[in-house]
């Protein structure tokens, strides 16, 4: 089977303010006269791993491990420091909540700029607006601006746009931990409809069960390395366990 995703030796660092600064006219004046120290920060170091084709990889680890850092490195969000990262075929990634949306803009006209941002066509995302609308379970709120939605409904939409038309990669950063029971069931029967396809996804979640579920292989990142890479019930068993 093809790979996916590939990234080698992946490091990114970022240099992170010392001191304290409380406004941005602030911090730039104290950069222009030099006067910020900054500290480096290494949130990855020489991160290596090869995803085939139709995969469902799952990534865990403690908070501050490096986990959104990699997703934002493979959606070509973050350019690394050190390394590459390459995806093959089209890609949709649900990183934050509510990325991509204006919200100014109504449910109704977020699903169209937000098709248009992914690479649909108007008349494509038209056509699918009911089918999203109602997996979203958004049907009294279509011209209701985003900014009086909770994030529960912020991100019914955002996953019901992007999974829509079946992309190549799916990367997922927390969102199934968000809405009720049902919705989440609702997301994992549509990942598992991806799978089918052979969409490849790549998830985080604290919530390891839903780990064991849908994932076959798993990364565990501690401290911006990995700790151990293999299949699912292996590394969940060992992380469990620590």
């Amino acid at each position: 089977m093809p790979n996916a995703i590939e990234v080698s030796n992946v490091t990114m660092k970022f240099n992170m303010s010392k001191d304290k600064v409380d406004s941005i006219k602030e911090y730039f004046i104290k950069l222009c006269k030099r006067q910020l120290r900054f500290e480096e920060f290494t949130a990855l170091q020489n991160v290596s791993v090869n995803i085939e084709k139709g995969d469902v990889f799952g990534i865990v680890g403690l908070n501050g491990s490096g986990k959104s850092t990699f997703l934002k490195v493979v959606s070509g969000i973050l350019k690394p420091t050190e390394g590459w990262a390459k995806t093959y075929g089209t890609i949709s990634p649900l990183i934050e909540l509510g990325a991509g949306f204006d919200m100014d803009l109504t449910a109704r006209e977020n699903v169209l700029l937000n098709g248009l941002v992914l690479g649909y066509t108007k008349k494509h995302m038209k056509e699918k607006f009911d089918e999203i609308i109602e997996f979203a379970e958004l049907q009294d709120f279509v011209d209701v601006a985003l900014k009086n939605f909770s994030s529960g409904m912020v991100a019914r939409l955002g996953f019901a746009v992007a999974t829509i038309t079946k992309p190549d990669i799916l990367i997922v950063d927390e969102i199934l931990s968000v809405g009720d029971y049902l919705f989440q069931q609702k997301c994992e029967e549509r990942i598992k409809e991806l799978m089918a396809d052979d969409t490849t996804v790549l998830i985080v979640s604290h919530s390891i069960e839903q780990i064991e579920r849908l994932c076959k292989h798993v990364m565990w990142l501690d401290h911006g390395h990995v700790k151990m890479l293999g299949d699912m019930k292996t590394v969940c068993d060992a992380y469990k366990s620590m």
